[in-house]
């Protein structure tokens, strides 16, 4: 029998609140939660190493082999691991009948809706987040970002699309929709939930410099309120397809197509 307050409301019990708060834990510890860490020591690092920040470099793709299909055996090893606590959260959140899929609005039933929506996001964080970079390097508290260290093979430009798709599944399921639906089972409201998970998209880019962490978490706060929001819900349900897409075609332009951008541009904004 479920326990109630006076007035009639269900009140969770504390040890569910408890399993349900290590699970989060758990997840974002095999996750993003160790990515932050790691980016938190790293900026630590960075800041105490005697060379300013905006004389660093930080490279988001690099070789793992001088052997080019060895390289290529690991950089698909690299990606499908990655993938393994978005399917560990999907699992957690399935049961007794229900899909997180569906739930999550993670399948493919609005495609055209989904789009639409993807690409807008895209353009609305896109040059506001190259604005942040660029204005980062100019007060040298943003380090050099190097998108692709990867040498020029026929794979190349497809392991850096499934990189993209990869960062952009990751991030967007875990820190936006298992982190809301965990939370609100917590008695979060959206704007902790936003707060929170904002902070954590932020903390998590540290590595490339204050910069990057403060746009990245206005990146989250338009994502999740987005995302939280129920004027741009389908048929009653939030959708994280639309940030996925978003998240993919931001980290696709930056680590396919900053190579169309002209040299003396790419080295005016610190991007090699």
């Amino acid at each position: 029998m479920r326990p109630a307050l006076s007035g009639g409301c269900y009140k969770r019990p504390v040890s569910s609140n408890r399993r349900v708060a290590a699970e989060v834990w758990i997840v974002l510890g095999l996750s993003l939660g160790q990515s932050a860490v790691y980016a938190i020591v790293n900026i630590a690092a960075r800041l105490t190493a005697g060379t300013p920040l905006a004389e660093q470099t930080a490279t988001l793709n690099a070789s793992q082999s001088e052997r080019p299909y060895l390289d290529l055996v690991y950089q698909l090893l690299s990606i499908g691991f990655a993938l393994v606590p978005v399917a560990l959260a999907l699992y957690l959140l399935s049961g007794q009948g229900r899909s997180a899929v569906r739930s999550l609005g993670l399948d493919g039933s609005r495609p055209g809706r989904d789009l639409g929506w993807g690409v807008a996001l895209a353009a609305a964080i896109g040059i506001p987040g190259l604005a942040f970079y660029a204005l980062g390097r100019a007060l040298g508290i943003t380090v050099e970002v190097q998108a692709s260290a990867l040498d020029v093979h026929w794979w190349t430009v497809p392991v850096l699309l499934l990189s993209a798709f990869q960062n952009g599944l990751v991030e967007e399921v875990i820190a936006v929709g298992y982190l809301y639906e965990r939370t609100r089972e917590l008695g979060w409201n959206r704007v902790k939930f936003i707060v929170a998970s904002s902070l954590l998209r932020g903390s998590y880019h540290l590595y490339q410099g204050i910069g990057p962490f403060l746009g990245n978490v206005v990146m989250g706060v338009v994502f999740s309120w987005f995302y939280t929001s129920p004027r741009f819900q389908a048929g009653g349900r939030r959708r994280v397809v639309p940030l996925v897409i978003a998240h993919t075609l931001l980290d696709v332009v930056a680590f396919v197509g900053y190579a169309l951008v002209p040299a003396e541009w790419r080295e005016a904004l610190g991007i090699r």
